[in-house]
Protein backbone atom coordinates (compact mmCIF):
# COMPACT_ATOMS: atom_id res chain seq x y z
CA UNK A 1 0.00 0.00 0.00
CA UNK A 2 1.32 3.47 -0.49
CA UNK A 3 1.09 5.75 2.08
CA UNK A 4 0.70 9.49 1.54
CA UNK A 5 2.39 10.99 4.90
CA UNK A 6 2.10 14.84 5.80
CA UNK A 7 3.84 16.38 8.98
CA UNK A 8 3.71 20.32 9.55
CA UNK A 9 6.59 22.21 11.90
CA UNK A 10 5.27 20.75 14.94
CA UNK A 11 4.38 17.38 13.30
CA UNK A 12 8.09 16.75 12.40
CA UNK A 13 8.96 15.24 15.99
CA UNK A 14 6.84 11.87 15.26
CA UNK A 15 8.63 11.69 11.74
CA UNK A 16 11.08 8.95 12.67
CA UNK A 17 8.22 7.06 13.80
CA UNK A 18 5.55 7.25 11.41
CA UNK A 19 7.95 6.41 8.63
CA UNK A 20 9.77 3.86 10.13
CA UNK A 21 6.79 1.84 11.34
CA UNK A 22 5.30 2.76 7.38
CA UNK A 23 8.78 0.42 6.40
CA UNK A 24 8.57 -1.86 8.45
CA UNK A 25 4.82 -3.07 7.60
CA UNK A 26 6.12 -3.39 4.35
CA UNK A 27 4.06 -0.23 2.93
CA UNK A 28 5.65 2.49 0.69
CA UNK A 29 5.91 5.82 2.62
CA UNK A 30 4.77 9.02 -0.39
CA UNK A 31 6.77 11.55 1.43
CA UNK A 32 4.99 15.16 1.63
CA UNK A 33 7.65 16.66 4.11
CA UNK A 34 8.71 18.42 6.40
CA UNK A 35 11.93 17.39 7.68
CA UNK A 36 12.80 20.28 10.42
CA UNK A 37 11.06 22.70 12.60
CA UNK A 38 13.17 25.36 11.04
CA UNK A 39 10.39 26.89 8.94
CA UNK A 40 6.87 26.58 9.90
CA UNK A 41 4.91 25.05 7.41
CA UNK A 42 0.90 25.93 8.00
CA UNK A 43 -1.45 22.23 8.13
CA UNK A 44 -3.91 23.36 5.54
CA UNK A 45 -1.19 22.63 2.88
CA UNK A 46 0.39 19.80 4.27
CA UNK A 47 -3.18 18.44 4.61
CA UNK A 48 -4.06 19.22 0.31
CA UNK A 49 -1.03 17.33 -0.77
CA UNK A 50 -2.12 14.31 1.53
CA UNK A 51 -5.71 14.42 0.03
CA UNK A 52 -4.82 15.48 -3.28
CA UNK A 53 -2.54 12.03 -3.48
CA UNK A 54 -5.80 9.66 -2.20
CA UNK A 55 -7.81 11.49 -4.64
CA UNK A 56 -5.56 11.05 -7.67
CA UNK A 57 -4.30 7.29 -6.78
CA UNK A 58 -0.99 8.26 -5.87
CA UNK A 59 -1.62 6.58 -2.67
CA UNK A 60 -4.26 4.77 -0.88
CA UNK A 61 -4.19 5.71 2.43
CA UNK A 62 -2.73 9.25 3.99
CA UNK A 63 -1.03 10.14 7.70
CA UNK A 64 -0.90 13.92 8.82
CA UNK A 65 0.52 15.04 11.99
CA UNK A 66 0.37 18.36 13.12
CA UNK A 67 0.65 19.23 17.08
CA UNK A 68 -2.95 18.57 18.20
CA UNK A 69 -3.80 16.54 15.30
CA UNK A 70 -6.92 18.87 14.82
CA UNK A 71 -6.06 21.48 12.28
CA UNK A 72 -4.93 18.61 10.00
CA UNK A 73 -7.88 16.74 10.89
CA UNK A 74 -10.29 19.89 10.27
CA UNK A 75 -8.58 21.12 7.30
CA UNK A 76 -8.00 17.24 5.48
CA UNK A 77 -12.36 16.75 6.10
CA UNK A 78 -12.79 19.71 3.86
CA UNK A 79 -11.18 17.51 1.02
CA UNK A 80 -13.81 15.48 -1.23
CA UNK A 81 -13.61 11.96 -0.33
CA UNK A 82 -11.41 11.95 2.69
CA UNK A 83 -12.66 10.32 5.67
CA UNK A 84 -9.66 11.84 8.22
CA UNK A 85 -10.00 11.54 12.33
CA UNK A 86 -7.70 11.93 15.20
CA UNK A 87 -6.75 8.85 16.86
CA UNK A 88 -4.67 9.00 19.77
CA UNK A 89 -6.09 5.29 20.89
CA UNK A 90 -5.50 2.00 18.90
CA UNK A 91 -9.03 1.16 19.11
CA UNK A 92 -10.31 4.27 17.27
CA UNK A 93 -7.26 3.87 14.50
CA UNK A 94 -8.43 0.50 13.09
CA UNK A 95 -12.24 0.53 14.12
CA UNK A 96 -11.88 4.26 11.95
CA UNK A 97 -11.03 1.83 9.31
CA UNK A 98 -13.03 -0.93 9.34
CA UNK A 99 -16.47 0.47 10.16
CA UNK A 100 -16.31 4.32 8.79
CA UNK A 101 -13.46 3.32 6.04
CA UNK A 102 -11.50 5.99 7.14
CA UNK A 103 -8.92 7.07 4.92
CA UNK A 104 -6.68 9.65 7.03
CA UNK A 105 -5.05 8.85 10.55
CA UNK A 106 -4.25 12.21 12.12
CA UNK A 107 -1.89 12.22 14.80
CA UNK A 108 -0.90 15.24 17.54
CA UNK A 109 2.97 14.93 17.89
CA UNK A 110 2.41 17.01 21.24
CA UNK A 111 -0.35 14.47 22.24
CA UNK A 112 1.43 11.01 21.99
CA UNK A 113 5.14 9.92 21.91
CA UNK A 114 6.93 8.35 19.18
CA UNK A 115 6.01 4.66 20.52
CA UNK A 116 2.62 5.13 20.38
CA UNK A 117 2.49 7.03 17.30
CA UNK A 118 4.13 3.95 15.82
CA UNK A 119 1.39 1.67 17.18
CA UNK A 120 -0.99 3.82 15.76
CA UNK A 121 0.55 3.63 12.31
CA UNK A 122 0.49 -0.26 12.36
CA UNK A 123 -3.22 -0.68 13.41
CA UNK A 124 -4.32 2.08 10.91
CA UNK A 125 -2.32 0.30 8.06
CA UNK A 126 -3.32 -3.53 9.13
CA UNK A 127 -6.89 -2.67 9.09
CA UNK A 128 -9.48 -3.12 5.97
CA UNK A 129 -13.13 -1.85 5.73
CA UNK A 130 -15.68 -4.61 6.51
CA UNK A 131 -18.03 -4.11 3.90
CA UNK A 132 -20.86 -4.45 5.86
CA UNK A 133 -24.27 -3.36 4.60
CA UNK A 134 -25.11 -1.14 7.54
CA UNK A 135 -20.97 0.34 7.53
CA UNK A 136 -21.82 0.54 3.21
CA UNK A 137 -25.48 2.50 4.40
CA UNK A 138 -23.69 4.61 6.50
CA UNK A 139 -20.46 5.79 4.35
CA UNK A 140 -23.46 6.59 1.02
CA UNK A 141 -25.01 8.74 3.93
CA UNK A 142 -22.11 10.35 4.67
CA UNK A 143 -21.14 10.77 0.51
CA UNK A 144 -24.02 12.57 0.45
CA UNK A 145 -23.34 14.99 3.39
CA UNK A 146 -20.36 15.85 1.45
CA UNK A 147 -22.23 16.21 -1.99
CA UNK A 148 -24.51 18.35 -0.80
CA UNK A 149 -22.02 20.86 1.15
CA UNK A 150 -24.47 21.84 3.70
CA UNK A 151 -23.14 24.89 5.64
CA UNK A 152 -21.55 26.40 2.87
Amino acid sequence: MRVAVGLDHRGVKLREAVFATIAAAGHEAVDFGVNSDAVRVDYPDVAAMVGEAISDGRAERGILVCGSGVGACVAANKLRGIRAAICHDAYSAHQGVEHDDMNVLCLGSEIVGAALAGELVEVFLAAAFDGGERYVSRLMKVEKLEERGYGR
